[in-house]
């Protein structure tokens, strides 16, 4: 594309805005300069304050009720949210057939629309979408679901874009895909062209955020669910990787390069394929930071020996993978008598290059994959080193948590330490709000 055909499009598409939301648990403490953002909590209810006439949501899970201490910002969302159904706000909400959800009738009772997923007969998976669209004009995508545990116990991870209706569009066709499947036991053999991708890893959508160029487009999953020009999550992955000119750092709660059935499992080389080739034939440095819980499959261990194996002999090979572990932790809030029944975890699931960041809503396992409804977010951006460039508050974020205590090479269990965890710093509880101006205070 020619520059003054970018120009113009850049100038079309100035003043959007995005905002990295975290959700960072109670007690997970760093130190004193780590960077900290917008509390996921507080990003939610900004988008709901902001809503005038409609809002839409994908999620997993709809368990805002809870008797548990910190569920009490979920309970505040669910009570927002049923306070919005009473002001002639439409809302629609999406969720997996199998969601047996308390949260979900009583909102239908007051007239919201809920749409269920069949996901086991479409493609024996399970719907694992999370993303938010209000008013057609502002959008969240990333790791959390309407849980209260996500606004609690687990660390999670997005973005929220204000102002930015050419995104929108585009994440609007995927939900209303999502919403032309109800009542549906099988998909379509073709898509309407209602359906079909506004934007691709082919052709971006550029747009100026934060006052930084950039470009963008979202992704889906399973490859059923991508109708023409709509990129399929794995080749939006492979976009990014394969721009990556220095580093790709990946973090994700689950690393597990498999295809699972009842009955057999098999090496799933899609994405791990991918990184050995980054790693061997262009140098890339590669970090994986992957969340160690109850659940990490034994076999997660093989593959990040095979994956370092292959930098043993090779030169400029570079790999390092460390495991954030939260299990100390959890020990020492059950040795001082809090949380003693739900335990922390990291569920993030990104990866950020020199030039590029991918935000999705998987873990890096096959199933997940080729058989889950999912959604992916790609922005590449040219300057990286200014302060409000996402993809530099994304490094941050990923050198804030590699770096941290909670970070390390797994090694035998050893009895946790809890006065080391509990002399660094918590993060902030100042309160942050959207402001007409586009910045926070």
């Amino acid at each position: 594309m020619r520059m003054d055909s970018q120009k113009k499009i850049v100038k079309i598409n100035v003043g959007k805005r995005i905002a990295l939301v975290e959700n960072i648990p109670e007690g997970l403490n760093y130190s004193e300069n780590a960077p900290f953002h917008l509390p996921l909590f507080q990003g939610w209810m900004n988008l709901l304050n902001m809503a005038k006439k409609s809002i839409d949501i994908v999620s997993s899970h709809w368990d805002l009720n809870h008797t548990h201490p910190s569920a009490c910002q979920g309970q505040r969302l669910f009570e927002k949210l049923l306070q919005l159904t009473s002001q002639n706000i439409e809302i629609k909400l999406v969720s997996d057939v199998t969601a047996d959800s308390k949260v979900l009738e009583a909102l239908k009772l007051k007239g919201a629309e809920v749409t269920y997923m069949n996901m086991t007969a479409y493609n024996k998976g399970r719907l694992q979408s999370s993303f938010w669209i209000v008013d057609k004009q502002h959008v969240y995508i990333g790791s959390a679901s309407l849980d209260w545990r996500s606004l609690g116990q687990m660390k999670e991870l997005g973005v929220i874009f204000y102002n930015c209706s050419c995104l929108v569009l585009d994440l609007q066709r995927i939900f209303a895909l999502y919403s032309s499947l109800k009542f549906k036991s099988r998909v379509p053999q073709t898509w309407s062209k209602r359906l079909y991708g506004v934007y691709d890893n082919q052709k971006k959508l550029q747009l100026q955020l934060n006052e930084t160029y950039s470009q963008a487009f979202v992704s889906n999953s399973p490859k059923l669910f991508c109708p023409k020009n709509r990129s399929f999550d794995i080749d939006a992955i492979y976009s990014v990787i394969d721009d990556a000119k220095q580093f790709v750092f990946i973090a994700v709660m689950d690393y597990l390069p498999i295809s699972s059935t009842s009955s057999r499992r098999t090496y799933w080389p899609d994405l791990d394929g991918k990184i050995r080739e980054a790693l061997v034939l262009r140098s890339v440095k590669v970090r994986l930071l992957i969340s160690f819980w109850k659940d990490t499959d034994p076999l997660t261990f093989n593959f990040i020996s095979s994956l370092k194996a292959i930098c043993t002999e090779i030169a400029n090979c570079s790999l390092k993978v460390k495991f954030f572990d939260l299990e100390t932790e959890n020990a020492c809030a059950i040795k001082e008598q809090k949380n003693n029944t739900f335990p922390k975890l990291n569920r993030n699931k990104y990866m950020v290059t020199d030039g590029a960041a991918y935000i999705g809503n998987f873990d890096w396992v096959g199933n997940d994959f080729t058989q889950n409804a999912g959604t992916g977010l790609v922005i590449n951006q040219v300057d990286v080193t200014n302060d409000t460039s996402i993809i530099k508050q994304l490094k941050d974020v990923f050198e804030r948590d590699w770096y941290s205590p909670y970070a390390r090479s797994l090694q035998p269990t050893k009895q946790p330490n809890c006065s080391s965890l509990f002399k660094l710093k918590p993060p902030s509880n100042k309160t942050v709000t959207y402001n007409a101006s586009g910045k926070d205070p």
